[in-house]
C-alpha cells in the first residue's frame, strides 16, 4: 500500500473509538477514471483552473483514510489513528459528526458504473483487517450518514457481494 500523507485530517476527540466503516465513491472529473486529481484533491494540490468542474472545488478541504483505485491499488492518505474529513455533515445512530468516529474509504468510481473486482477484492480484505484493529460496528455508505446531500457509494455498489465477501474469506 502506497501512503500519501494528507494535511486535511486532525485529532480524533479523547476517548473516542474507531466503530464506523463509511464507504464513498470518486471520480475527477466525474466519471474519468485514472489521473492524479483525487490525490491531488486530498493533497490540496488540485489546479481548480485546470478542467470547468475543478473550479467548484477551490478551498475545499477534504480526504479520506484509503483510496481504492479501479485496478486495486490503494492508497492511505490518514493514519486510522486520525481523524480524516471525509464525511462532512453527517449522522449514524443519533451520533452526529461522523469524522470523529469513522474510518472513510473512497471507491474511485461513480454511482452509476459498477466497481471491478479487484475494488472488491481490495476492499473486503482491507475491511478484514481494519475490523480485527477497531470495534468496527457499523459498515455503510456515505448516503446513510448524510441522507439527501450524499449518494454514494450510489446503486452501482454490490452491498450483498461485499457483505458475502466479509462472510467468506478466512
Amino acid at each position: 500500500m502506497r501512503r500519501i500523507p494528507s494535511p486535511n485530517c486532525d485529532r480524533r476527540p479523547p476517548g473516542t473509538s474507531v466503530s464506523l466503516l463509511v464507504i464513498h465513491n470518486i471520480s475527477l472529473p466525474p466519471g474519468q477514471f485514472g489521473g492524479q486529481a483525487i490525490t491531488q484533491l486530498f493533497t490540496n494540490t488540485l489546479d481548480t483552473r485546470t478542467h470547468p468542474y475543478f473550479s467548484g472545488l477551490k478551498g475545499l478541504r477534504v480526504s479520506a483514510h484509503f483510496l481504492i483505485r479501479r485496478s486495486g491499488e490503494t492508497i492511505q492518505f490518514v493514519p486510522c489513528s486520525r481523524r480524516a474529513w471525509h464525511a462532512g455533515v453527517s449522522a449514524w445512530q443519533g451520533r452526529a459528526a461522523c469524522n470523529d468516529f469513522s474510518i472513510g474509504i473512497e471507491l474511485e468510481g461513480t454511482d452509476s458504473l459498477p466497481f471491478s473486482d479487484r475494488q472488491y477484492a481490495v476492499l473486503i480484505r482491507l475491511t478484514r483487517v481494519l475490523r480485527r484493529a477497531y470495534p468496527l460496528r457499523d459498515l455503510v455508505g456515505h448516503s446513510d450518514i448524510a441522507p439527501g446531500r450524499k449518494t454514494d457509494p450510489g446503486p452501482a455498489f454490490d452491498w450483498p457481494r461485499f457483505l458475502r465477501g466479509m462472510e467468506s474469506m478466512p
